[in-house]
Parts: C-alpha cells; structure tokens; sequence
C-alpha cells in the first residue's frame, strides 16, 4: 500500500489553552498511539490533503525530523461548521500486528448484462473492511465484471486471498446488472452505474475510515 508522508512537531504542553493556540495557528491536534509511547505532536492541515480527501486508502509516515513513525488514519474530527480537522488518532504499525483498513473497490472490464441485455450495473459497496498484517494491506480490490449477465452478482466471497480477511460475510452482494426496472426502486446504499464499462467515475471525497485491532484509548486532546 502507498503511504503518504505528514511532517509533525512534538508537543509538551497538551493543555486545552495549548491546543486552542495550535488550532489558531492553523496546525492540527494529533495523538500516535500503538506504540511504546503515545506522542503528541502538530501537523499542518493542508498535510492531510492526500490522506482525508480522497477515495484512496493509504498508510502514513509520521516524521518527527530525528524519528519516523509508521501508523494509519484511526479517527479524524471535523469542525461541524467550518470543515476545519480539529483533531487527528493516529496508530502506529508493527510488521507482526493486524490492522484493520476500510479499501475502495476498483471495477474493471465491462458487463455483457450491461452491453448487450440493457441493465443496469449497481454498486453496493464502494469500500470494503480488510484485516490484514500492515505489509499485506492492498491499495484497493479489484471487480472483475466482464462475465456479469443480467441478474448476476459479484459477492464478497469472490475476492477471498491469503494476504488478507475480507470482514464481511461471503454472501455480501459488491455489485450487480439489474434490469432497468428493478432499479427504478434501489435501496439507499445502491447507486446506479448506467452503461458503465468498468471505468471509475469522479468520486467526492471520502475521509479514512481505519480501526486497529488494539482498543482504542481515549485522546486528551478530544476531551478539550
């Protein structure tokens, strides 16, 4: 998985008046835990741009200047109003330890349901929850629909691999050709992909959803 690098600056004081100035300053709370030692440090916003708004899953490396710290997105908070990144988790990576990524899903190739028969492809999941050792994490799954027919469906079970657990169920539907009057009623966490030929279409930016395997501890910074 391609990692994106955030530059941080250790923090001492972690006091409310503290983490008021640093946001003012325009930089952002942030807390790595996971490791030997929980760090506070600073991060500048616009160094979240690659990780936050993208569709894309990837690892981080935090650099300290003397140290580098390899972790993932655990938690981000929004300002309600203004969209500012008020707070940032992060959870550091061991070589030997779990971890648990939310990965976009890639379709590719085209559906002969779609081409020939007049469905409809639908898109039920657009990310997928993987567990996996951090050197094993992919950077997205692939879909292969050249084979769907009308009716058809692609299920989770389909994209089984030693290198990693898909936490889903093997009956989860990823996708599917519906006719076109069927998807004239789709559920809400359907979208409808019509005449799609397995390219990707423009996709509004998603945050990182990530979670490790280890609980998570409650950041000083969140209670302020």
């Amino acid at each position: 998985m391609k990692s994106i690098e955030i530059t941080g600056t250790l923090r001492e004081d972690t006091g409310k008046k503290s983490t008021n100035l640093v946001r003012k300053s325009g930089g952002v709370p942030c807390v790595l835990y996971g490791g030997s030692e929980i760090i506070h440090f600073t991060a500048t916003e616009i160094g979240f741009r690659d990780l936050v708004y993208t569709a894309a899953a990837h690892t981080v490396v935090l650099n300290f200047g003397d140290k580098m710290k390899n972790a993932i997105l655990q938690d981000i908070q929004f300002h309600p109003v203004s969209d500012k990144i008020l707070h940032a988790d992060f959870y550091e990576l061991s070589d030997d330890k779990p971890v648990t990524m939310d990965i976009p899903v890639e379709l590719s190739g085209s559906a002969p349901g779609v081409l020939n028969s007049g469905g409809i492809l639908t898109r039920n999941k657009r990310k997928l929850r993987v567990k996996a050792l951090p050197g094993n994490l992919p950077d997205s799954l692939n879909v292969d629909i050249s084979e769907l027919e009308l009716g058809d469906k692609f299920y989770t079970s389909e994209l089984e691999s030693d290198d990693y657990e898909l936490l889903h169920p093997n009956n989860t539907v990823v996708c599917q050709v519906r006719t076109s009057r069927a998807s004239m009623a789709l559920p809400e966490d359907e979208e409808s992909i019509e005449g799609e030929e397995g390219a990707e279409g423009d996709e509004s930016a998603e945050s990182a959803d990530v979670k490790s395997e280890a609980p998570k501890e409650e950041s000083q910074d969140s209670k302020e």
